[in-house]
């Protein structure tokens, strides 16, 4: 049998639709963020797109704790953490990370989708008769973890607290129950209602599991996130969150209480199973962190970045997305153009920004995601501001008169 028939069928398919992905061979410059160099063309390019939102992942103090924590103990973690993976720079970043969200405890993971979904696959398990009410627009880590749990699940539609208490109030107020939802939603940038959430979740007797994902590190007096800028930390069962964003480096992370996370740690296989992240990795991220508590000039000039851009994105007509975060998405609405935008901004002006296209937002809804950094400068606004008209215009798409 020709199995490769199968697979070049599913992907005929995707081209199309106009939904295959083809990846850019970027490198980025260490100490030069946000300059690039484009591999296939041996050009250099001007990243909008990293999720690297405050350049930590050059940081002097952050590559240099990774540095000496490889030299001091090697590449590799080991093995898992229930054999011989639990080096100190991970028990350090976990003490250090609950501290950021004010748990009694945390529990690092390989990642932030394996966090989301083998947390919410295991809690949905370990809680008899659980019912799960997730947020329409959900991660598809979340998603995937709420399927696996078995759990009866409800969909409320997005950041609608009103429906979420509609679906709350027909199930018995004695019934476990977790309302899963994030806080900056990463592709249209919008934020939850999440005091409202958490008196529904008082109010209903229902467990809260928060997905910081794109806020840890960006806001809050400690950078813990929205549910820290709002001070909602402590009505919150469960935070989750990542060190490949803010923070610069890579895994993810839960922190709740001590026996929560606990269980977690007891019974989660994507946690047992998973070989611990190397130290070099977890030395790297609490170097981050630390920062990041005790600095709030990243985030400053972050934000003031941010509104620069929007402001200057605004006034040429070009059709963004408002948002309440850093999160600026530039509308285009069909697969074909975002993919031929992104194409010809790179090509003719050198600048990367990656299209984002279904499955990661719905068919309709497709956009260039433009993440501005605290190292951006107005120049390179400016002739973000000039591509993306003459881009858009060749396009033949909308721009406000």
């Amino acid at each position: 049998m020709n199995y490769d028939f199968f697979f070049e069928g599913a992907l005929a398919k995707l081209k199309a639709e106009g939904n295959y992905r083809q990846f850019t061979d970027i490198e980025r410059y260490a100490g030069k963020f946000p300059l690039a160099r484009d591999y296939k063309r041996g050009a250099d390019v001007i990243l909008w797109c990293s999720n690297d939102y405050l350049g930590m992942g050059q940081h002097p103090k952050v590559i240099a704790a990774m540095v000496e924590a490889a030299e001091k103990m090697g590449a590799g973690a080991g093995g898992t953490r229930n054999i011989s993976g639990t080096n100190h720079p991970l028990v350090a970043l976990e003490a250090e990370l609950a501290d950021l969200h004010n748990k009694e405890s945390a529990l690092v993971f390989t990642s932030g989708y394996v966090a989301n979904e083998t947390t919410l696959g295991t809690l949905g398990a370990l809680l008899p008769d659980a019912v799960i009410f997730s947020d329409q627009l959900n991660h598809a880590s979340m998603i995937e973890g709420i399927r696996k749990s078995k759990a009866e699940k409800h969909i409320f539609r997005h950041n609608e607290a009103g429906h979420l208490e509609s679906l709350l109030k027909q199930t018995d107020i004695n019934r476990p129950k977790i309302i899963a939802f994030e806080s900056v939603y990463s592709m249209d940038g919008d934020i939850a209602p999440i005091a409202e959430i958490c008196e529904l979740a008082e109010k209903y007797n229902a467990l809260t599991y928060l997905d910081e994902v794109h806020a840890v590190g960006l806001y809050g007096d400690k950078g813990g996130g929205i549910s820290d800028k709002l001070g909602l930390s402590n009505r919150i069962s469960l935070i989750q969150g990542t060190l490949a964003k803010g923070f610069g480096v890579i895994g993810g992370y839960i922190a709740a209480s001590h026996k929560l996370v606990d269980a977690i740690r007891s019974f989660a296989p994507g946690f047992i199973f998973s070989t611990a992240l190397p130290p070099a990795v977890a030395a790297a991220a609490l170097a981050s962190v630390r920062h990041l508590k005790n600095s709030n000039a990243e985030r400053k000039n972050h934000q003031a970045n941010v509104a620069k851009l929007k402001n200057i994105l605004l006034a040429a007509g070009i059709p963004i997305i408002h948002t309440e975060s850093h999160i600026i998405p530039v509308l285009i609405g069909d697969p074909f153009s975002s993919r031929i935008a992104s194409q010809k901004l790179l090509e003719d002006y050198n600048i990367f920004v990656q299209h984002i296209n279904y499955p990661t937002v719905p068919k309709g809804k497709e956009c260039l995601r433009l993440t501005p950094t605290p190292l951006h400068t107005e120049e390179m606004m400016r002739d973000l501001e000039a591509a993306l008209k003459q881009v858009l215009a060749g396009l033949e798409l909308k721009i406000a008169a």
